[in-house]
């Protein structure tokens, strides 16, 4: 019997009140009206595999909507070039101690392969493209866990065990393949998904961008959702789409306009509402039109409403900083901890040190706080939520290093430098070799997951650290005690970091984390662990109120370096001076709390082999390990902290 989801009225079936937060000002009350935006019924759908795919490198290996002229990708687009910040004022990389690798791991329950890229590759029919980085979208709960990336999904039990067959996401979402190899007619092009099971309604929410098949002329693309109807992700699900090119919208940061493409999408939610954020970039280079907040009630997605209301915030703007916010992540409350003053409150925080934000250094010791309050209204037929913000003083963080890698086979980078094996893959020999071992992209200083815990809101975040006198990659947290004003309507000055620290391992780096806490106060930091004397792992290190991170423990140890086509410059440098390829990783990782244990995943290399095995038939299979051009997999555990 599936249990009642209605706790409070349902919005009725309409498409109204569209509210936003502009970067030019703000009304009394915190909101202004915003153009309209609608949310559309898409149908449902079921998790349906499709037959399995035949080996080998097919062309075209690259969806055309996802890669610029030059091959180099365009979503999770950052105006930050360069890695490893630059001085500011007295902002300099902060100084801190290593937390070290433990060889134990505490508190771990559970450890398994998630998905990886031959599986992603092959999804569909093997009706897909070669796509890096995977992103990590997990969510878990009602015995289940539900891994999403570029671009497929997979469910699991809480040992592992797999429920369902990989699905291709362009098949989940109802749309044609990205590309029919039989025929190469083209179908839209899925990316950055994200995860969420609410206890509340039992129901589990994913949500995509989705470039249109007509991207390219129109700009058309899209926040696609969808809804289970029942508490398991094994059964149907309702299907919504939100178009967010905002077409017309004149840019805050350049001369661009829209349409814009709604990149980084990422979800959050509270006691009433459902939350997405993106940032959107005009297709034109170099410009920014700010971030963007849809909110929509939970309980009518839960409840299958067809047209349920959406309110959406533009332009996003930390207010007395007078920045744009970038990357304004949304909050969810583990164990249902909402924040119910003022109406209900959802919580938010972003990072300063990006060009987006106005600042052009990288570094900065400063977060934007946000509250969304009157989110009960969402559950009315005239809801009104009211959006305020504000700066916190924080410790110091600025865009990281590159991360350097445990030498190893490479056998793509190694065939490349071959003629012969090279021609098998581009068709000629390789005019940029010798190609190298690369670097691992260790992202920019863009806010990762945020959680409500206990009255405070933490988050964490990439950044450049000085440990042991030398320069790394290393992961700053914070927890920020909020307080709202005015009835609802402000941030107000008492808000404040009230925990900070950093995650850092001598000779090493560790990017991309992915927080949670318990109800209790524990939690884990997922991240991954990558240098000289480590391959690509997912590892994690325990975090709560009262003390400072521990050492860093290794849940899935790589066993070979990253070898996939972003990080060779034949693929994607050829358009830069000298030649630079962009290396790909992570984009972002997760961290769910669920009962008294936290799921963690995070992108990591479980795989290695010869350049004889990788010329071995089928070419580039590695004993059906990998694919030709990509190795990344991912790794989930469970952590009791």
């Amino acid at each position: 019997m599936v249990p009642s989801i209605a706790r409070t009225p349902l919005a009725p079936l309409v498409v109204l009140l569209l509210l936003g937060s502009a970067f030019s000002g703000r009304t009394a009350g915190g909101v202004r009206a915003a153009a309209a935006t609608q949310i559309t019924s898409r149908g449902s759908s079921a998790l349906v595999s499709s037959p399995g795919a035949a080996d080998g490198l097919q062309v075209p290996e690259f969806g055309p909507l996802l890669v610029d002229s030059h091959g180099a990708p365009i979503t999770n687009r950052s105006l930050a070039h360069g890695h490893g910040a630059k001085t500011r004022a007295n902002l300099t990389a902060p100084i801190v101690s290593s937390n070290g690798v433990s060889g134990a791991a505490p508190g771990l329950t559970a450890s398994f392969d998630g998905i990886n890229h031959r599986q992603q590759r092959l999804a569909g029919g093997g009706n897909q493209f070669t796509l890096e980085p995977p992103d990590q979208g997990l969510c878990a709960g009602n015995g289940y866990v539900l891994e999403s990336v570029n671009d497929a999904l997979r469910v699991y039990d809480m040992a592992g065990n797999p429920l369902s067959a990989t699905i291709a996401l362009n098949a989940f979402y109802n749309y044609v393949p990205a590309i029919n190899r039989a025929t190469g007619a083209r179908g839209p092009e899925l990316t950055d998904p994200s995860c969420y099971y609410d206890t509340d309604t039992q129901r589990w929410f994913h949500v995509v961008l989705t470039l249109a098949s007509d991207f390219g002329s129109t700009g058309n693309n899209s926040l696609d959702i969808a809804v289970s109807t029942t508490p398991s992700p094994l059964d149907a699900w309702k299907l919504y789409s939100i178009p967010v090119q905002n077409d017309g919208d004149v840019s805050i940061a350049g001369s661009g306009a829209c349409p814009c493409l709604g990149d980084y999408p990422h979800i959050g939610a509270d006691r009433y509402g459902f939350y997405i954020t993106t940032n959107a970039y005009p297709l034109g280079p170099g410009n920014f039109d700010g971030a963007q907040l849809y909110a929509i009630s939970k309980h009518a997605l839960a409840a299958g409403v067809v047209q349920p209301a959406i309110v959406h915030f533009g332009h996003l703007q930390v207010e007395k900083a007078g920045t744009p916010g970038f990357t304004v992540w949304p909050a969810t409350a583990p164990g249902g901890g909402y924040a119910d003053s003022n109406g209900g409150t959802e919580y938010f925080l972003s990072s300063m040190a990006t060009p987006e934000a106005l600042n052009t250094t990288g570094f900065d010791n400063r977060l934007g706080l946000w509250a969304l309050t009157n989110t009960s209204s969402l559950d009315s037929a005239t809801p009104n939520p009211i959006l305020s913000s504000r700066s916190v003083d924080a410790e110091t963080y600025g865009i990281p290093p590159l991360s350097d890698q445990k030498p190893g086979d490479f056998p793509l980078g190694q065939c490349l430098n071959v003629d012969p094996c090279a021609t098998r893959i581009l068709g000629a020999p390789d005019p940029f070799k010798p190609e190298v071992e690369g670097q691992l992209d260790s992202n920019d200083t863009r806010m990762q997951q945020v959680v409500y815990v206990n009255g405070l809101v933490w988050g964490s975040l990439d950044t450049i650290v000085s440990v042991n006198g030398a320069t790394r990659a290393g992961v700053a947290y914070f927890a920020v005690q909020p307080s709202v004003i005015g009835n609802g309507q402000h941030v107000g000055p008492q808000s404040a970091v009230v925990k900070q620290g950093y995650v850092a391992v001598a000779n090493n780096n560790v990017a991309y984390p992915a927080l949670s806490l318990l109800p209790n106060g524990r939690g884990v930091i997922a991240m991954t662990l990558v240098g000289p004397d480590y391959y690509p792992s997912a590892a994690y290190v325990p975090i709560s109120g009262g003390a400072d991170a521990g050492a860093v423990s290794i849940d899935g140890a790589g066993v070979g370096p990253q070898d996939g086509f972003s990080e060779y410059v034949v693929f994607n440098g050829a358009s830069t001076t000298p030649p630079t390829p962009r290396p790909r990783w992570g984009d972002y990782g997760a961290a769910v709390a669920d009962g008294d244990h936290i799921w963690i995943a995070s992108e990591f290399i479980g795989q290695t082999c010869t350049l004889a095995q990788y010329t071995t038939p089928p070419f580039g299979s590695c004993g059906g390990t990998r694919t030709a051009l990509a190795n990344w997999g991912t790794h989930i555990g469970s952590v009791t902290p």
